[in-house]
């Protein structure tokens, strides 16, 4: 058979085509076949290079063969998928139970060569659907796993075959879908009930094999997040998951599990912990690792610790408070000698930087000498007040309201394992991103802000441009303050001394104004550029930030430009803003109301380049 004909069988010895089956004497063992393998076969024959992946989900397609199907035995006619011939056998007599001399049945060979139909006619003639067979006494259901058929798995698992039956090593249905890395299989199987943390016969978990065996972050990452303990222990040694990664020297598995929370503490049955087993196959990289981790973790533990942890936000604002302010007093300090102002801003920094090192807050009173320039007016003060409000208010509710975090309960990521048969455990909404910071899929997200420690999403990006707005104006009157101070306290003589003759002049004059003009302008410069893209991506484009920048990576490399206005969420300049910000003007305005962790692309075109990504995440 040539390659070209694109039929992948499993059968007996070497006959010139891509097979699996008995032959060459090799011996089968679990290893890491990677998706351009056809796989270790059960029959004890390594399967041969395919020239590209395989959808396992497909089935076969029956290739037009050279030699005449009529003169072939029952167990090649059912490798090659010549369904007519082995109905002409078995009507002829053949027992469907009886196994060859390997001890292998047709409904294996039906299973490992993924023959949805001739595996159907054998159950329907009486063949047992969970017989043991092979050099590895497996089910079929064993067969069909390994070779990382997901239709055929599926099938088998509706005529009522066990996933948690054990073959000859010891391995579950679950076990060697993790072992052989097909990971749609595995959420299928716990989709279908098979516990996550269910144990083999030796009493290990397919966290601690994917651990042991599997070097690399999957499918360690992809069992966590299917809720597997990282601190079960197995039957024979005590060993945990990190136990295993450590003995394997699996760097990556034990970075998932240590963030997950695993122990490092943990001791197997002869009194080792990770950090012993480290030393043991002496490995620098883990032993610095571990001995890291365990001591932050200490720390974590101290009553101080958990104290200033709790009350972290309230401290750091106290903390920039006092910053802000010992500033200000030093360079308004009533002293001519710049040596000790020199001094005291050196020893602000040195407090600042081991601030931030030991994450403490510093409980200290600095009295703020300020000198009052003039009194303002009650208008100037209502002002400045109402946007000092506005500015706090919606700064909490950016950083509090939950931007829009897609969540899926556990009936619903059952329900997409099932439906997709794949390890993704949520359908992705329409103009949803995740983020690697929050480790969340955020729907509508704009970006990850380090001004507020978290997302902007739907439900939080009005009030962050509100935010913004404000502390534009905020900066204004920051500008406004000090312009008026110094033109009643300041006298300059900008034509006769210069630019310089008047900076050094304002520095004379009050250091401290001068410091928070140059602060307030420093901010200004930030807000007030993000503002005006905001409002430009907002009105003008209907899109986020996430969303144009996708756009343009993507304009770059199709052939033919198109334009950014062109998208179906641009709906003009007055009805963007009305939608976004959900402006009524007392009936005027109609907004559409959406909720868009529930809104998936169903009804518009998937060829704009904005929907060509997947859906689920």
């Amino acid at each position: 058979m040539d390659w070209s004909e694109g039929d992948e069988c499993h059968s007996h010895g070497h006959m010139g085509d891509s097979c699996h089956g008995h032959g060459g004497g090799h011996s089968h063992s679990h290893g890491h076949g990677g998706p351009g393998f056809g796989g270790f076969m059960p029959g004890g024959f390594h399967g041969q290079l395919v020239p590209g992946p395989l959808d396992p989900t497909q089935q076969p397609r029956k290739a037009s063969h050279p030699e005449d199907s009529s003169s072939w035995d029952i167990i090649k006619a059912t490798q090659f998928g010549a369904l007519e011939r082995c109905k002409e056998l078995i009507e002829a007599g053949y027992d469907v139970r009886q196994p060859d001399k390997e001890n292998v049945t047709l409904l294996h060979w039906a299973a490992i060569n993924n023959r949805a139909d001739m595996v159907k006619y054998y159950i329907s003639k009486g063949a047992v659907i969970d017989q043991l067979g092979g050099d590895l006494n497996s089910t079929p259901l064993h067969w069909a796993i390994r070779q990382g058929h997901l239709s055929m798995v599926i099938q088998l698992m509706r005529y009522g075959a066990d996933p948690s039956l054990a073959d000859g090593e010891g391995y579950r249905g679950l076990h060697l879908a993790v072992l052989f890395q097909h990971m749609p299989i595995a959420a299928y199987l716990m989709a279908k009930g098979q516990e996550v943390d269910s144990p083999d016969i030796n009493g290990q978990t397919p966290l601690m094999l994917a651990a042991q065996k599997i070097i690399g972050p999957e499918p360690t990452n992809f069992l966590i997040k299917c809720n597997a303990s990282v601190n079960a222990v197995d039957k024979m040694n005590r060993n945990s998951p990190l136990h295993c990664a450590v003995l394997a020297g699996n760097v990556d598995s034990v970075h998932v599990l240590l963030e997950a929370g695993a122990s490092v503490d943990l001791e197997n049955a002869n009194g080792h912990t990770p950090i012993d087993l480290a030393h043991q196959v002496h490995s620098p990289l883990l032993i610095h690792t571990l001995s890291v981790v365990k001591t932050e973790r200490m720390k974590a533990n101290s009553a101080c610790l958990k104290l200033l942890s709790r009350y972290k936000v309230f401290l750091l604002c106290v903390f920039s408070l006092v910053v802000v302010g010992a500033i200000g007093s030093i360079l308004d300090m009533k002293t001519e000698s710049w040596l000790l102002k020199g001094v005291l801003l050196v020893c602000v920094i040195a407090v600042i930087n081991l601030t931030s090192r030991c994450r403490l807050s510093i409980d200290k009173n600095t009295d703020l000498n300020m000198r009052r320039s003039h009194d303002p007016s009650a208008t100037v003060q209502m002002l400045f007040t109402v946007n000092i409000t506005a500015l706090l208010y919606y700064y909490l509710r950016s950083c509090r309201t939950d931007p829009g975090i897609v969540k899926a309960t556990e009936e619903e990521k059952k329900k997409v394992r099932t439906d997709f048969g794949c390890d993704w455990l949520m359908r992705k909404p329409m103009r949803a991103n995740h983020c690697f910071s929050c480790n969340a899929c955020v729907a509508k997200q704009d970006h990850h802000s380090i001004w507020i420690n978290g997302c902007i999403g739907a439900r939080n990006h009005p009030y962050f441009v509100l935010f913004l707005v404000a502390l534009s104006f905020l900066c204004m009157w920051m500008f406004y303050g000090s312009i008026m101070y110094w033109s009643k306290h300041c006298p300059l003589h900008y034509t006769e001394e210069g630019v310089w003759g008047a900076v050094t002049a304002l520095t004379g004059c009050s250091p401290w104004v001068l410091y928070i003009f140059c602060f307030a302008f420093l901010n200004a410069s930030w807000a007030f550029i993000l503002l005006l893209v905001q409002l430009y991506q907002i009105a003008f484009l209907g899109l986020t930030t996430a969303e144009r920048a996708n756009l343009m990576h993507r304009q770059r490399k199709l052939p033919q430009a198109f334009s950014l206005r062109q998208n179906p969420f641009n709906l003009g300049v007055v009805r963007n803003l009305v939608n976004f910000f959900q402006w009524r003007c007392c009936g005027l305005c109609k907004p559409v109301v959406l909720d868009w962790t529930q809104q998936y692309p169903m009804g518009l075109s998937r060829d704009h380049p904005m929907f060509s990504g997947p859906d689920a995440v």
